[in-house]
């Protein structure tokens, strides 16, 4: 039976175990769904190995083994590696058959891509889709020789590299591909694997690569051109132009020299009719260093290199390392310009800064912007879906439209035409229509049918700035604000730098609560920026340790205690919606919540000891307390294997890569939600609040705990003993662990007890208050202020 597009896609394969292949099988098990990986047989085996099917699997297996390593990790926890099953292209295509989705991620040669389809062809059924994982090669191509049932079900499916990480996912369908294909493999990619989908043409290197690498390629000739040096052309191209960190060529270095090489060739050879093909041209001093084997992060050396004397920066022009330098006029330029929060307003500094960065600045941005102009229709109909691109599969901050309405539409335009730089006739009729940009609310102009169309964005795609409603916040203190988000749900932000807490944002969570139940159903803490929160604010800790102000710190730590029972025990639902980091008090934020909505991407642990203190704000008992809840009443246990491994997480600071590792940690319950797409986490947090409230939401009762006592601190404080005396850990390690494990054991009153929430959050506030009290702890806050890393003393 034919399937329709609106059947889940659940049996998936991969053909090809490199890396993207692997990367690729690996977000497929992310997302909790078996996949088959399969590769060629080596060549060279005995005929002793080609009879041993573990032989002939041997690449795949290899690769799976290397997943496991690997840094960034491709799966979200290493248990995930069990859903991939392996085999090979001799022995497994047979199991091709039974699969919903095939995609192929084998060597990007025409002949050899060419050669595995035709075999598919014979093997798989009339409704399995074929996506290849091609960055360049056309459909056409491709599908030579292939039978009309094949092509019907075929397109390409463009994932960016690492899967996991980026979001950019690229379709693109062929003459004769199956719309209702197009749509399964599109609800596929952003319902299950929480990717953003851009719809290209088949047109060499598709959306964000042909864009991206013009961009880079042009830069770097300007950087030639107007005699910059490299660090030069970063401090320009990177976050003041609204780009990430790495800039330009950082990002070479990330990405490979050989592989942007690769790219940008195959557009050369591809783009005889492009006006701008001589930009794809690669300079030599990068083949050079292509052939010396300097591609960047992969070989510890490309652009830039570390040594031990600190980073060398590649010098074109002589070849060879140098220590790092650039022009400091250029370099506190870029500096002032981007310490501003809104990159449009960056990029406007940036053009209209004086000397090489404005003038550099201006005839980068105005060839890319006009490039990027001259493709609409050729490599996406839409400019939002090329603004999408480049900001899901580079991390750029502005797509190229939403950049040129930030530097001003009309006045950008009149500016190239008075330099002669080639603009589409669909820009200039715009121009003339007096359309005021690109964007117009929610509306998008289509330069295609040259008039404005309403935008239909995803409902669950919400920003927080869009669901609140009022024109000014329901509570407001210098730590934040409260807001009604709608539905009987009020919204908490912290407003700290990296949301870090303080005693404005402790009093925030007190007040929202006690409003929350008085005029709403439910809380959620919705916080914005780049990360939930980092923790408690350190300068403020180490301020009062050093003024000796002991009774500050000991109130402090109560009332942010007090904040955390007030959320946990409220007459409603609390949610919190972590991202990025949650760290320290982040963290406990989310442990004292009745459920997390946490995004895919969170990085989340108690990591209080590399400062030299202990999690403080209900952390400690959160985390015993959460190891042991689903023990009934009336059972008789032993909590020390409990106990154990919260101390393990807890002194080793150990933090979950991924908020599905987080679960696995006790860090989140098993039946808290994760939102593989970040653009909907507000959404779908908003929704679990107002599930909660709908189902009748009831506090839980407060239960005490039996804990093991001055036998568990005895056992957990020979681990950390054995730990210093083989040089792992420091004394002053140990004197930390020792106070945690007086903590997490429910204290040092003698044999096993029932212990109360209050009890030890008593002890927590006391070793809190010691260990502030220490010169190594202080020198451990000191250095991470000064430094952004622990020091081990």
């Amino acid at each position: 039976m034919s399937k329709t597009s609106q059947e889940p896609i659940r049996r998936i394969a991969v053909l090809g175990a490199g890396v993207m292949g692997s990367g690729i099988a690996a977000h497929v098990a992310n997302a909790s769904l078996p996949v088959l990986l399969l590769d060629i047989v080596p060549p060279k085996l005995s005929d002793d190995e080609r009879k041993s099917k573990s032989a002939r699997d041997a690449i795949a297996a290899g690769a799976l083994k290397a997943m496991g390593k690997a840094r960034p990790a491709p799966f979200f926890h290493p248990d995930n590696a069990r859903l991939v099953s392996i085999g090979n292209f001799e022995d497994d295509l047979d199991k091709l058959a039974e699969c919903d989705l095939v995609i192929e991620a084998i060597i990007e040669r025409l002949d050899i891509k060419r050669g595995l389809f035709e075999k598919l062809d014979k093997i798989v059924s009339g409704d399995t889709i074929i996506a290849s994982n091609t960055s360049g090669l056309r459909i056409s191509e491709m599908l030579e020789g292939r039978s009309e049932r094949f092509r019907k079900n075929f397109l390409v499916m463009h994932f960016f590299n690492p899967p996991r990480y980026m979001k950019l996912l690229e379709l693109v369908a062929g003459p004769d591909t199956d719309p209702a294909a197009m749509k399964r493999v599109s609800d596929f990619g952003r319902e299950v694997l929480g990717k953003g989908i851009v719809v290209a043409k088949d047109a060499p290197n598709f959306v964000a690569n042909r864009i991206g690498t013009h961009a880079m390629m042009g830069s770097l000739h300007l950087m030639q051109e107007m005699g910059l040096s490299p660090e030069d052309l970063d401090q320009i191209t990177g976050v003041p132009m609204g780009h990430p960190k790495s800039a330009t060529l950082r990002t070479a270095d990330m990405v490979g020299l050989d592989t942007l090489v690769h790219v940008v060739e195959n557009c050369h050879a591809s783009l005889t009719e492009d006006e701008d093909r001589e930009v794809f041209t690669v300079p030599e001093f990068v083949r050079g260093m292509v052939e010396r084997k300097q591609l960047g992060n992969k070989t510890k050396g490309g652009f830039y290199r570390k040594t031990k004397a600190g980073i060398e920066t590649f010098d074109p022009s002589t070849g060879e390392y140098r220590p790092r330098a650039g022009d400091e006029a250029i370099k506190k330029t870029c500096k002032n310009i981007a310490k501003d929060a809104d990159p449009r307003s960056r990029v406007r500094k940036l053009v209209a800064a004086e000397g090489k960065v404005g003038e550099f600045a201006w005839k980068a941005l105005s060839r890319s912007l006009a490039y990027t102009a001259r493709r609409v229709g050729e490599i996406a109909d839409d400019i939002d879906a090329i603004d999408n691109g480049m900001k899901w599969g580079y991390n750029w901050e502005l797509g190229p439209f939403e950049t040129w309405d930030a530097l001003g539409f009309a006045e950008t335009v009149d500016r190239m035409k008075a330099e002669g730089i080639e603009l589409p006739e669909s820009v200039l009729k715009m121009r003339e229509s007096g359309a005021s940009g690109f964007y117009d609310g929610d509306r998008v102009y289509d330069l295609q049918r040259g008039e404005y169309v309403q935008r239909t964005p995803d409902p669950r795609e919400v920003k927080l700035e869009i669901m609140r409603r009022g024109e000014a916040p329901v509570l407001k203190t210098r730590g934040g604000e409260a807001w009604d988000l709608g539905d009987g749900v009020l919204g908490v932000t912290f407003g700290t730098k990296a949301n870090s807490i303080d005693a404005d944002v402790i009093q925030l969570l007190h007040e929202s609560v006690s409003k929350a139940e008085s005029e709403f159903r439910g809380v959620l803490i919705a916080n914005q920026g780049d990360h939930f929160c980092v923790g408690a604010n350190l300068f403020m800790v180490v301020m009062a340790a050093q003024q000796k102000k002991w009774d500050d710190i000991k109130q402090m730590t109560q009332r942010l205690q007090e904040a955390g029972q007030r959320m946990k025990y409220a007459t409603v639902p609390v949610v919190a919606a972590p991202f990025g980091m949650a760290l320290g008090g982040g963290l406990e934020v989310c442990l004292a919540s009745d459920a997390v909505q946490a995004a895919a991407e969170t990085y989340a642990g108690l990591v209080e000891v590399g400062v030299g203190l202990i999690p403080a704000g209900g952390g400690c008992m959160n985390l015993v307390w959460r190891a042991l809840e689903s023990i009934p009443d009336g059972v008789e246990y032993d909590a020390s294997a409990f106990v154990v491994q919260v101390f393990k997480n807890i002194a080793l600071a150990e933090v979950a890569t991924s908020a599905g590792a987080a679960k696995r940690k006790g860090y989140f319950r098993h039946s808290d939600g994760i939102s593989f797409d970040r653009a909907r986490q507000l959404h779908e947090a908003k929704q679990r609040v107002i599930g909660m409230a709908d189902a009748g939401y009831h506090a839980p009762l407060k239960r005490s705990y039996k804990l093991p006592g001055e036998s568990g601190i005895a056992t957990l404080e020979l681990m950390v003993s054995t730990l210093v005396a083989g040089g792992y850990a420091s004394e002053h390690d140990a004197k930390i662990a020792s106070k945690l494990a007086a903590i997490l054991c429910g204290g040092v009153s003698g044999a096993s007890r029932y212990v109360s929430e209050e009890d030890v959050l008593e002890l927590e506030r006391e070793a809190f208050v010691s260990l502030c009290g220490e010169p190594k702890s202080q020198e451990r806050m000191q250095h991470m202020l000064m430094h952004n890393k622990p020091l081990r003393n």
